[in-house]
């Protein structure tokens, strides 16, 4: 592929409503300290507004801006922002400031959302969620690349007005638009600078996934992006029947969560999460002693083409060390060995 294999962490913003938030983010700290210390790649998470059920979060924005004083190095990225819900020029100014912070080693991540509680809370009507996403991802990046920007629609409405504030990068932090149904990836090929992969998809899924992404940026006369980024949960142990009984309650959790709140609506229809635990995880999660990981995420590399991989091994309930013992064979074994290996 021609580009060195990143590693990035993607750190949890939800947790339980019994969890102490304040302890919840110097864990988070913790598992941020452990990838910068073990040379990872990247720091990434997630947001959502009114989580339900046993659930609460911390808000994107701030949470990373204040996990980037502790992240060295590392490249930091929006996993996603749900773009049409904010003011283009609140999201273009607050992206240049992040960027800022970041030294230019930002990514903006985006995505078009599914619940309908946010786009009810934000005044997004059904019928306008997709055209609103377009609209103000190229809102934002008129204002980031041009001197005069004049605009008119229902939520936005500017008169030759410039952005002063810019990002580091140019002409703009690189756009990776997160999508799980073809059309969202044919979007995603249009729109972004590249896919986002999701991690909710089996991998046979990814691959019919892949070639639609590939036949769309073939119709645009687009290049294959050199980075093209994989969400991926994964825990790992000493072999894959602890990994299993280690994990499972916290991520098989967080997808009865996401089976709560539609998520599965917006995959296809073989992908549900309304199956049985053995059924879920296959071909879908990363689980298993370091080599059953490197075997398991090879034919993501190989076959897909995917060189940039965000694993999460953390969900809402984990206790810290557990978290911390998968991230420490991760440093110590599967990430050597995925970097040994050129795909």
């Amino acid at each position: 592929m021609g580009t060195k294999l990143k590693v990035g962490v993607y750190v949890t913003g939800q947790q339980h409503l019994g969890t102490d938030m304040m302890r919840a983010f110097d864990e988070q700290v913790r598992m941020v300290h452990h990838a910068r210390d073990n040379g990872w790649d990247s720091l990434f998470s997630g947001q959502h507004f009114l989580n339900e059920g046993n659930n609460k979060g911390f808000q994107l924005v701030p949470l990373l801006a204040r996990l980037m004083a502790e992240s060295g190095d590392m490249t930091t990225g929006l996993g996603v922002l749900l773009l049409n819900l904010h003011n283009p020029v609140l999201t273009a100014e607050t992206i240049a400031t992040l960027d800022i912070l970041a030294r230019g080693k930002l990514v903006f991540g985006v995505g078009l959302g599914y619940r309908s509680v946010e786009f009810d809370a934000f005044n997004v009507p059904k019928g306008q969620r997709v055209a609103r996403f377009e609209e103000y991802l190229e809102v934002i990046k008129r204002l980031w690349t041009e001197n005069s920007v004049s605009h008119q629609s229902d939520t936005c409405v500017l008169d030759n007005v410039t952005m002063h504030l810019r990002p580091v990068q140019e002409p703009h932090p690189p756009i990776w638009i997160a999508a799980n149904n073809e059309r969202a990836i044919r979007r995603a090929a249009r729109l972004g600078d590249t896919w986002f992969i999701n991690p909710h998809v089996t991998f046979s899924t990814l691959m019919d996934q892949m070639r639609a992404y590939r036949n769309e940026l073939d119709e645009v006369h687009k290049p294959f992006p050199s980075e093209l980024p994989l969400l991926r949960e994964i825990y790992c142990a000493v072999d894959r029947e602890t990994a299993i009984k280690t994990a499972g309650p916290y991520l098989f959790g967080k997808y009865d969560t996401y089976a709560s709140w539609g998520q599965d609506k917006v995959i296809p229809d073989e992908d549900s999460f309304d199956r049985p635990p053995d059924e879920l995880m296959k071909d879908r999660f990363i689980l298993g002693s370091p080599e059953d990981c490197f075997e398991q995420l090879k034919p993501y590399c190989e076959q897909l083409g995917a060189n940039h991989l965000v694993l999460r091994t953390h969900w809402a309930g984990m206790p810290l060390q557990v978290a911390l013992s998968s991230m420490q064979l991760m440093s110590d074994e599967l990430i050597p060995a995925l970097r040994n290996v050129e795909f």
